[in-house]
C-alpha cells in the first residue's frame, strides 16, 4: 500500500527514452509539485483499490548520461508515513483514519521503517521512447529486485524556467508479501501496482 511507492513508491523510475537525449549529461532532480506515486490492489475480487503518497514526501534524483541513457542512474524516496488514500472516516463501519492503518505495522511498517527507497542497477532501452529500469526496492527491511517500465514524456528546455527538464512516466508491479506485508492477502491482492509520474530538472 502507501510504501508501494515506492518506490516509490516508492518506487521512480528515471529518463530512459531514446539511446541519445537532446539535453546536458549530469544531474537532474525531482520537481515535487509534477510528481506522484499511485498504487493499485485488488479489494476482495471487486474493484481496484486505488492510492497514492503524499508529494512532500517523493524524493528522486537522476545522474544523465545524455549520449548513452543505459548508462545513467536513478536513486529514489518515498515517505512511508505520508499515504493519500480519501478515505471518508465518516463512512468507514470502524470510523477508522485509513492512511494511518496502511502506514501503520498492519502494512508498512512506517514507523520502524519511514522510507522506501529504490537504486537502479541497470538500464535497458527497449524503444525511442521507452526503456526497461531494473534496481533495487526495499521497504519494510526487506530489498528486492523491481522492474519499472519507463516511458519519455519529452526531454528538453522548460518553456516556464528554460532550464533542461525530463518528464517520465513508469510502472512496475511488486509482491507486497516479499517485502513481510501479509495481513489479509488473498481477499486484499498481494500484487500492488505502481504508477509513477515525474519531471526533473537539471542541476548540473
Amino acid at each position: 500500500m502507501r510504501t508501494f511507492i515506492a518506490a516509490a513508491v516508492v518506487a521512480f523510475a528515471m529518463p530512459a527514452a531514446a539511446e541519445t537525449l537532446d539535453v546536458p549529461s549530469g544531474t537532474y532532480v525531482l520537481d515535487k509539485t509534477h510528481a506522484s506515486v499511485v498504487w493499485k490492489v485488488s479489494h476482495l475480487g471487486f474493484s481496484t483499490y486505488t492510492a497514492m503518497f503524499d508529494r512532500a514526501g517523493i524524493d528522486a534524483t537522476i545522474t544523465l548520461d545524455a549520449d548513452d541513457v543505459a548508462k545513467s542512474s536513478l536513486t529514489a524516496s518515498v515517505d512511508a508515513t505520508a499515504v493519500l488514500t480519501g478515505h471518508p472516516i465518516e463512512a468507514d463501519p470502524r470510523g477508522i483514519d485509513f492512511d494511518e492503518e496502511i502506514a501503520s505495522d498492519m502494512f508498512l511498517n512506517a514507523t520502524a521503517f519511514p522510507v522506501v527507497t529504490f537504486e537502479s542497477t541497470g538500464i535497458e532501452v527497449t524503444g525511442e521512447k521507452t526503456a526497461k529500469i531494473t534496481g533495487n526496492l526495499t521497504m519494510n527491511d526487506q530489498t528486492h529486485e523491481l522492474v519499472l517500465d519507463t516511458t519519455l514524456h519529452g526531454a528538453g528546455d522548460n518553456p516556464m524556467s528554460g532550464t533542461p527538464h525530463l518528464g517520465i512516466a513508469a510502472t512496475g508491479v511488486i509482491d507486497r508479501t516479499m517485502y513481510g506485508i501479509n495481513t489479509l492477502a488473498g481477499p486484499v491482492g498481494a500484487e500492488v501496482t505502481l504508477e509513477i509520474e515525474g519531471e526533473f530538472t537539471y542541476k548540473q
